[in-house]
């Protein structure tokens, strides 16, 4: 079965990002799956509003959007101003930095393309390469997370993702969803994909990008996944991440930290999935994540939009996974199994051993 990860059918056909030679091609994703729309944006400032109102989600997505975004500004700064274009781009950065403030990949992305402006000389166009590269090295990651993900489910049966996490949320392939790909190929046949509410990325985006493949799935309620473990459909639940801290705790879409609960009560396994550019090495645990939080009236019908209504909604985007409810986390550099602060700082030194 092996040979179906060497020589894989065609499995991977979305592309949410497409650079055009002078735009960045975004599909929106906010209008799936009734209709596929692309915008081309031509700006940093217009790249980060696209990230800011969810035409691109996904941590490492977002990282790509923004290292083109930079490429977009450099471009432009460097025809108005090209003595001054390196100085000119700050605001670009900050104005990218500020769009979306949990997914670490972000900032990942944006420190590589600073590197790059600081050693690449007097003209932007190396920074394409490097944008380039970024898109490109998440797309081999993914596929390395697929197989060695993979090959730790040992044949379940069924599986459980929350949010999306596939192609539409990477630069190809996807992180969770990549493993599931992959575990796909090596026979697990159930695969049970949660709305995830308030923004429905599993009933709008997860079931549409595994229709495009024609790779069988199964909806489920969000408050569904709980009475599915227990039937034992289901042996393990697996799940992005936006920020992995220095000890294993990973914030991802909220309702996450849920499932683990739930998973651990069932004996179901959790795994999370995530290239080791989602690794924040500076924050030790996850009571230091800054948690996004959105307009209440993504949760409010219209009914309640006017002054006089004395109902709020509280609407946070993330929540937190505690290391100690964590099986494994899947990285391109190799697996951690029941993740503490030591075994992270082991695979801290792989991925930046050269």
């Amino acid at each position: 079965m092996l040979d179906n990860l060497n020589n894989p059918p065609i499995i991977d056909s979305v592309r949410a990002l497409q650079w055009t030679g002078n735009a960045l091609r975004v599909l929106d994703q906010r209008k799936l799956p009734g209709s596929v729309e692309y915008q081309d944006f031509h700006t940093a400032a217009g790249v980060a509003e696209a990230i800011k109102s969810m035409r691109v989600r996904g941590a490492p997505a977002i990282g790509i959007a923004a290292a083109y975004g930079i490429v977009l500004a450099a471009q432009a700064h460097h025809v108005e101003n090209p003595g001054e274009w390196q100085e000119l781009i700050l605001q670009d950065f900050q104005v990218l930095a500020a769009s979306r403030p949990t997914a670490v990949n972000l900032f990942w992305a944006l420190d590589k393309m600073r590197v790059a402006i600081a050693t690449g000389g007097n003209h932007p166009d190396s920074l394409l390469s490097v944008a380039q590269s970024i898109h490109e090295d998440d797309i081999a990651a993914n596929r390395r997370m697929g197989e060695l993900g993979a090959v730790l489910l040992k044949g379940a049966s069924g599986v459980l993702t929350h949010c999306n996490t596939g192609s539409l949320a990477t630069g190809g392939y996807g992180t969770a969803l990549g493993v599931i790909r992959s575990a796909y190929l090596l026979g697990t046949q159930k695969i049970y994909a949660c709305e995830t509410r308030p923004w429905l990325q599993g009933a709008r985006l997860t079931v549409w990008e595994l229709d495009q493949d024609r790779i069988p799935a199964t909806l489920i309620a969000d408050s569904a996944a709980a009475w599915l473990m227990k039937s034992g459909a289901v042996q393990w639940v697996i799940v992005g991440a936006d920020r992995i801290t220095a000890n294993g705790d990973a914030a991802n879409k909220i309702g996450t930290y849920s499932h683990a609960v739930n998973a651990r009560h069932h004996g179901v396994k959790f795994m999370v999935v995530a290239p080791t550019s989602t690794i924040d090495w500076n924050t030790a645990t996850g009571e230091h994540i800054n948690i996004e939080e959105r307009d209440s009236k993504e949760l409010l019908s219209d009914y309640f939009h006017h002054a006089d209504s004395v109902i709020d909604a509280w609407n946070p985007v993330f929540d937190v996974t505690p290391a100690n409810l964590i099986d494994a986390i899947v990285t391109e550099q190799g697996i951690v199994l029941n993740p503490t602060t030591e075994k992270m700082m082991a695979l801290k030194d792989i991925s930046i051993s050269p």
